[in-house]
């Protein structure tokens, strides 16, 4: 690879088993964001932790064959060992207001922007999408890249959908 400004080429050894595991997103309402992405997204809810001394829960996600078998601490290691898990943070209280008090990362001031989902056949799950009522944020086929869409979650976090 071409010599990048910023990038170490030479990881200490130790980082080789490091695993990204989780990115968090904070949701007005967890019925309504758990319904988006296990319905039409097709992840699996892991497990579900509640803080209600802290007001808030937490729901583990992840595109997974089968679900952990075990108690808490295993299906706790199980999550803990996977790579892309959704973690979705519900703050107590925030569902009952009308629109989300979240940003996107999209609008100013930039930040966050996206997620991103593979599939298999990118026209075949944007006609899914489409019948489900799903908001698009940008159409396969619409501006400059042609083959990629993005639509929107309950929150309006974007999500990428590309072709595997």
């Amino acid at each position: 690879m071409e010599n990048i400004p910023g990038l170490y080429t030479n990881p200490d050894p130790v980082t080789q088993d490091y695993i990204f595991n989780h990115t968090m997103l904070r949701v007005r309402d967890p019925k309504v964001s758990l319904d988006f992405y296990s319905r039409v997204l097709g992840m699996k809810l892991l497990r579900k932790v509640d803080f209600n001394e802290w007001k808030f829960s937490l729901y583990f996600l992840a595109m997974v064959k089968e679900l952990p078998a075990g108690d808490d601490s295993a299906v706790s290691t199980f999550t803990a060992g996977l790579s892309g898990v959704l973690e979705l943070t519900h703050n107590h209280g925030t569902e009952e207001n009308a629109e989300t008090p979240y940003h996107n990362g999209n609008t100013e001031p930039r930040g966050f922007g996206h997620i991103c989902f593979s599939v298999p056949d990118i026209k075949a799950a944007c006609e899914r999408f489409e019948s489900l009522n799903v908001p698009f944020q940008k159409r396969l086929g619409e501006g400059g890249m042609k083959n990629i869409a993005f639509i929107k979650d309950p929150d309006n976090y974007w999500v990428e959908i590309i072709e595997a």
